[in-house]
């Protein structure tokens, strides 16, 4: 089985690392919109070469590891592909670009969102192993070819992945709240600090606490505005639930109703009891 790799940041760097690892898998190349990326990529030795998008086309797995609206973008200069070929997006939302596949295609595609990755992107970012033992979402698998099912399942189980399955709609929603959210709050509470008149005096104070809750605001701008315009909506319900929650927090510590604020810590307590 031979695979292309459209997309050599930290999704797809990763990637290309733990395919290698598998005996099923001959040939891993790659293409990269960004010159610099292609050479990094060819450099760590995350592929065995750069191709071009045409070239793309005659490989036998397709994975698109880029921003959603990419994603879109490339799904339509896929058409003329192979009806045994494997297209597998690696998209943070599902919703958008399973609507926007070309029916030509519909067979040949899977849509999939690895729920992992780090703060830090670029062919440099790569770490073998992101991918084992994480969740991996595969939306509306119903509406891909059987080929292309048993292409993907293969080569997730092989990763180590823990398989679920939904609807787009219902990933994207279930994603504002696990995924997207704490990336904007992280934004906000960065830029909160960075904002005050001593925040170099602030920052001296900065410990695990801080650090951990603002650690996702290293993430790529691109790609994240990208992935909140597409899930606009969504994020937007998450984020108005997540402020009534705060507000509540803080109208009980106004009001010195220490009772209040102490259920509330326990009640979050209990999310671990489930996370664990």
């Amino acid at each position: 089985m031979n695979v292309a790799i459209i997309g050599l940041g930290l999704m797809g760097g990763s990637l290309a690392l733990s395919l290698k690892k598998l005996d099923f898998i001959d040939e891993i190349v790659g293409h990269d919109h960004n010159e610099q990326h292609q050479k990094d990529a060819l450099a760590l030795h995350l592929v065995e070469k750069i191709v071009s998008f045409d070239e793309v086309k005659n490989y036998d797995v397709i994975f698109l590891a880029i921003p959603v609206n990419g994603v879109i973008a490339a799904l339509q200069d896929l058409k003329d592909i192979n009806k045994n070929t494997t297209v597998i997006d690696l998209g943070s939302t599902k919703a958008k670009i399973v609507a926007a596949v070309p029916k030509e295609i519909r067979k040949n595609f899977v849509a999939a969102h690895p729920m992992t990755g780090t703060e830090n992107f670029g062919p440099h970012a790569a770490l073998e192993g992101l991918y084992e033992d994480k969740v991996v979402v595969l939306c509306d698998l119903e509406e891909s070819g059987e080929h292309q099912r048993e292409v993907a399942r293969k080569i997730f189980k092989a990763l180590k992945m823990k398989k679920y399955f939904m609807k787009s709609n219902e990933h994207d929603r279930h994603a504002a709240f696990i995924s997207h959210m704490p990336h904007a709050i992280s934004y906000s509470l960065a830029n909160t600090v960075m904002r005050q008149e001593q925040k170099n005096n602030i920052l001296a104070l900065a410990a695990g606490g801080f650090r951990s809750m603002s650690r996702l605001a290293k993430s790529s701008p691109y790609m994240w505005e990208d992935i909140f315009r597409q899930n606009k909506e969504n994020l937007l319900e998450a984020i108005d639930l997540f402020e009534k929650e705060l507000d509540f927090m803080k109208e009980c510590i106004k009001n010195d109703e220490w009772e209040k604020v102490h259920k509330e810590m326990a009640d979050a307590n209990k999310l671990h009891d489930i996370l664990d």
